[in-house]
């Protein structure tokens, strides 16, 4: 902008507010000599005698789509602006505020007409009020601690919400009892989401805040981004992919799924099978403002439950939000839906010959837990699993449970769940585990969750006991005349390794059945804990936790590859909870050791043992040597959990049945 005085004595005002956008620079004439470098600022300490300059201050008055600007962070970031629009929906707890949205708009789909007003106070403001809000306009990130590092919460990788930073006092309304702006269709009729790729402009070194390519036609991180805070639609027939969760949250795929580009599991989920496609598609929905809605006390959640393969039968609407690293409808009236029909699948009962070997996580399992989760995991062994004759377990507590004090046997964990099956009607289980070293094998300290093994005798399985085995000692293979043995039963595979720092150490253990000789490896890797979202600002995501995984894969490749350097016919499986997918760097590592995953035997559409955020995905695996694998008679992942609102675990387990014959 330039403004050109001319004449004697003038007073020019300028309103660097609303005569300029953020960053623009001016230049005052005067006679034909330039003064520049002027801005809001920094306005030129000396001037001539006869101009006076000044600037006017107050807030910039502006639009919402203005302040949202084509971007992930907004233009306007630190500025004291004033919008108006009609409040649409509030947040009476946690964060208090009303969401505010333009009912005019500019018409350009880059740019969101809604935001949140964030007040502190419970909002007086109503929904209907058509407001003038008066405010900072700020970038929150949730779950971030101040300083903003990765060591300081796993807010670091969110996006940020565009926001009004205001009070109560700030908030003038203008009418009440306004029409609310009509809800963005998002699906059939309306706008719909890139189904593949969330973003291919960035690298994982740079933030989507930092770029200047903001394309919501083809990046669906800017897809979503570009009606955040606006009040948005699904219409009524969305399919439910992910069931509701402990927090009040459920995923669907809009118009049930017809345009949806990922594979559909046979019992209504959509399958995370590549890293290339995250499945952008699916859509979270939370109930914030129903628990706010509720009558007090506040309820822990108002969502009703809903399986995987239900269907919504009402529309979904409310301001699209962003919380814990997903873009979310925050509903404005609980759903209807029709329940899934989906039912708890029951494995086959091995023949004669057949040798069953399973993995299950029982999630954090204590004698400390209610009877009642003893009983129902035993009612899954005994009735969906056939009561299998070999059992890896993930995630046994020690008997204190989550309480810090030392204690890290687990015995008496061990026995309940064995009476429990036999109540239940099953078979008497054995159990071999090692405990670990206090605190030594991570997640909650107090818990020392570890593996181990439940084997049944009745049908011909037999334990090697090679005593001798304790959180420190490696087990080790041993030449033999009659095949390669452990020289530890259970063993620990060499537990110092620095790849099992604060994690659990994979446990060896050598069974007989029916004078065949069978090894057995129960592991339970790294967590993705640390990994960076598929919706934060990092793009693409960096799986920081996998570098762990490849290291306690090599650990049990290298082991696997003596034994079958012993016996290259050996009968080698490994069970557990591999925290990866059938498609990943930690599962071609167990590969070169000889390895197969069983889960490859699977139909594509069937191959998941986890329910993550609406996408299903494989985390759970049994694999084999190829002796093993040439006697497979069937892998099945019995789906019982993943796919439920009311769980007994949040992981499936897997059966295999291995025909056990040929070489003792």
């Amino acid at each position: 902008h330039t403004a050109t005085v001319m004449g004697g004595p003038t007073t020019f005002t300028l309103n660097p507010d609303a005569d300029f956008a953020a960053g623009e620079r001016c230049t005052v004439i005067v006679e034909s000599t330039a003064v520049t470098d002027m801005d809001a600022d920094d306005p030129p300490d000396e001037m001539a005698a006869d101009f006076s300059f000044s600037f006017t201050t107050g807030p910039l008055v502006t639009t919402i789509a203005q302040v949202q600007g084509a971007a992930h962070l907004s233009p306007l970031t630190g500025r004291v602006v004033t919008v108006e629009g009609i409040v649409t929906a509030r947040r009476t707890a946690g964060g208090r505020g009303v969401w505010l949205q333009d009912p005019v708009g500019d018409a350009d789909i880059a740019t969101s007409e809604g935001m949140f007003v964030f007040t502190g106070a419970t909002p007086t403001a109503a929904v209907g009020d058509a407001v003038r809000a008066t405010g900072t306009v700020a970038e929150f990130r949730g779950g971030c601690a101040d300083p903003c590092t990765p060591e300081r919460g796993s807010g670091f990788n969110n996006l940020t919400i565009t926001q009004l930073t205001s009070s109560n006092a700030n908030l003038q309304a203008l009418s009440n009892g306004n029409p609310l702006p009509a809800a963005t269709v998002i699906g059939t009729g309306g706008r719909i989401p890139p189904t593949e790729t969330i973003d291919d402009d960035t690298s994982s070194t740079r933030s989507v805040e930092e770029t200047n390519d903001f394309e919501p036609a083809d990046d669906a991180i800017d897809f979503y981004e570009a009606l955040e805070g606006m009040l948005v639609r699904v219409d009524a027939g969305a399919a439910v992919v992910g069931p509701t969760k402990s927090f009040g949250e459920f995923t669907v795929l809009p118009n049930g799924g017809v345009w949806a580009s990922g594979i559909r599991t046979p019992r209504g989920g959509i399958l995370y099978s590549t890293y290339a496609d995250g499945n952008p598609e699916r859509i979270q929905v939370d109930d914030e403002i129903l628990r706010d809605l509720a009558p007090a006390p506040r309820p822990a959640r108002a969502m009703p439950d809903m399986d995987v393969g239900a269907l919504v039968t009402s529309p979904l609407v409310g301001p699209l939000d962003y919380t814990f690293a997903n873009y979310k409808i925050q509903a404005t009236t609980i759903p209807t839906f029709t329940p899934s029909t989906i039912a708890r699948e029951v494995t086959a009962a091995p023949r004669d010959q057949e040798l069953a070997v399973a993995t299950f996580n029982v999630e954090n399992l204590s004698v400390k837990d209610p009877q009642a989760k003893f009983d129902q995991l035993a009612a899954i062994v005994v009735d969906n699993l056939r009561a299998p004759d070999l059992i890896g377990i993930e995630e046994v507590q020690d008997d204190s449970g989550f309480t810090d004090d030392g204690v890290v046997d687990a015995s008496q964990t061990w026995s309940r769940l064995i009476a429990a099956i036999q109540g239940t009607g099953g078979p008497l289980y054995e159990f071999r585990s090692i405990n670990p070293l206090d605190k030594q094998d991570g997640e909650a300290p107090g818990g020392n969750i570890r593996v181990g093994f439940l084997f049944r005798t009745d049908r011909g399985l037999s334990f090697v006991d090679r005593p001798g085995g304790d959180a420190t000692t490696p087990t080790a293979v041993v030449d033999h005349p009659s095949r390669p043995r452990l020289s530890l039963s259970p063993g620990r595979i060499d537990p110092a390794s620095p790849a099992y720092a604060e994690t659990r150490k994979s446990l060896a253990g050598e069974f007989r059945f029916r004078g065949k000789k069978l090894f057995a490896v129960v592991v339970h890797f790294s967590s993705k804990g640390g990994d960076q979202p598929l919706f934060g600002r990092f793009q693409p995501p960096t799986r920081s936790s996998e570098v762990a995984r490849r290291g306690q894969a090599e650990v049990v490749a290298d082991f696997v590859d003596e034994l079958r350097d012993a016996d290259p016919n050996a009968y080698v499986v490994v069970l557990g909870d591999v925290n990866d997918f059938q498609f990943s760097e930690t599962v071609e590592i167990l590969g070169e050791g000889g390895l197969s995953t069983f889960v490859n035997e699977l139909p594509a559409s069937e191959r998941y043992s986890y329910v993550f955020g609406g996408n299903s995905q494989v985390l759970d695996q049994i694999l084999g040597t190829s002796p093993v694998l040439g006697r497979l008679v069937e892998y099945d992942i019995v789906h019982v959990n993943s796919e439920y609102a009311v769980q007994e675990s949040d992981h499936d387990p897997s059966v295999a049945r291995i025909e056990m014959i040929g070489r003792s």
